[in-house]
């Protein structure tokens, strides 16, 4: 896939390279990564737009044309609804985003919410800057997620007034100073850590729940992370509501 970002890919011809049907392709692909191998695709693809921003000096219409797009305006309401500020913004604040809002639209009318608690854990020999956990709705670490927080250091974390639903539980974390060349998920060398546990669903007797995550260097078959890095030097986390 990485190679052909700028094809019109499709299931029955990634199927095809695979030697597989269309749906046992598609099937095992949900297996290993979670996502179907369209919404794969398209993560790649803005991942691949992510890294291009901040690394050349190549337009807005041209980095939607390298990665597949047909409209510049699609693109860019697509890379700002995964991302979480638009192609331009992200150029400009050199790849980082300086706060993470929480999308109050995901509560519904009940009165009852609950918590969703644990420990985040790395290697001893990890080297990790800011570390983010975060709820979405998919395993797919994109958009504004239902509620976050933002650690120093692995250790507890706390997500109060979880609305009902069904959540991913997801958190990554870059090395120091690495944050500014993380665009390549294929990179072993600078792959950001990653953890997720899903779903978790919240519904109306729920009051805790509980769940870690261990963290781990990120690898080809997880789905990029397509929110914007938090900036280390001005972190401002703010709560819905």
């Amino acid at each position: 896939m990485h190679e052909n970002l700028s094809e019109q890919l499709t299931v029955d011809d990634m199927a095809r390279t695979a030697m597989f049907s269309k749906f046992h392709f598609s099937r095992v692909f949900r297996q290993a990564t979670g996502i179907s191998p369209g919404r794969f695709l398209s993560a790649l693809r803005l991942q691949e737009a992510k890294r291009l921003l901040i690394s050349t000096s190549l337009s807005v219409a041209d980095i939607s044309n390298r990665v597949g797009y047909t409209s510049v305006g699609t693109f860019s309401s697509r890379f700002k609804s995964s991302v979480g500020i638009a192609p331009t913004t992200y150029r400009q604040y050199g790849g980082f985003a300086t706060r993470i809002v929480p999308d109050s639209r995901s509560i519904g009318t009940e009165i009852r919410s609950a918590t969703v608690q644990g420990e985040v854990w790395a290697p001893s020999t990890a080297r990790l800057g800011l570390i983010f956990v975060g709820l979405f709705p998919t395993c797919v670490p994109q958009g504004r997620p239902v509620r976050c927080t933002v650690l120093h250091n692995p250790g507890p974390y706390l997500l109060e007034d979880v609305p009902q639903g069904a959540w991913h539980l997801l958190s990554h974390a870059v090395s120091p100073g690495e944050e500014e060349i993380i665009g390549d998920p294929f990179s072993r060398e600078h792959a950001p850590s990653v953890a997720g546990v899903g779903p978790i669903t919240i519904g109306p007797d729920t009051r805790i729940t509980t769940a870690d995550l261990h963290l781990r260097p990120a690898h080809p078959l997880d789905p990029p992370v397509l929110m914007a890095l938090l900036d280390v030097r001005k972190v401002a986390l703010r709560s819905a509501g």
